[in-house]
């Protein structure tokens, strides 16, 4: 499992971040079963189709101790599996009470409120800025992008999974939005895309 981890995070994973993962892991399934965290067809594969996958983004990290915000972060992915391979501060984004009390208490048990911080709220009222944004399943990128400039600043790396709908998304954003754009294919999924944007404004108007 730790190879495969190393794998997707493109760093080393050790086995106190392993215990950790599986200490998160154990507690998704068990609140699953009284709110809809994930699909429950996904918790057979859950270390591909959630773990992974959420690891993978910390290959984009823009510089050692950034700091992240997960926007609508619901079950804690991928904000939760980025704070446990990163150094830096990370800010996990819910709007639902009953989520974000999960993230409370699964940042308590696993030892990470020093460095990450749960905001009850929807994500116009969070400040900014932050070094890395990423979001996953939240919103079509056009959208995601108006929710979540004023986090951002000149040097802000968003990192998004959007599967494979990915290149339709972002031309249709490109009507409204100008940026750098680097499309990397998921480790977890050849189908699927990361979309990793940089130098994100609004085009102007005319």
């Amino acid at each position: 499992m730790i190879d495969a981890l190393e794998r997707a995070a493109g760093r080393p994973v050790s086995r106190e971040t392993l215990a950790l993962l599986e200490a998160y892991v154990e507690r998704l399934k068990s609140a699953n079963s009284t709110q809809n965290l994930v699909a429950e067809s996904t918790l057979d594969h859950i270390w591909d189709r959630h773990i992974a996958d959420s690891a993978q983004l910390v290959r984009f990290e823009p510089r050692p101790g950034a700091s992240w915000v997960d926007i609508g972060s619901g079950a804690g992915l991928p904000g939760v599996i980025i704070a446990a391979l990163v150094a830096g501060p990370v800010t996990l984004v819910e709007p639902r009470r009953l989520r974000a009390e999960f993230l409370e208490e699964t940042v308590s048990a696993l030892g990470l409120s020093d460095r990450v911080a749960i905001r009850l709220a929807k994500i116009e009222h969070v400040r900014g800025p932050f070094d890395a944004i990423t979001a996953r399943a939240v919103a079509p990128l056009g959208r995601l992008l108006g929710m979540g400039l004023h986090l951002a600043h000149s040097g802000t790396i968003w990192a998004l999974p959007k599967g494979r709908s990915a290149k339709s998304e972002l031309a249709e954003a490109r009507r409204s939005w100008q940026c750098e754009v680097r499309s990397e294919t998921s480790c977890t999924d050849p189908q699927a895309t990361i979309l990793v944007l940089s130098k994100v404004k609004a085009k102007s108007k005319r």
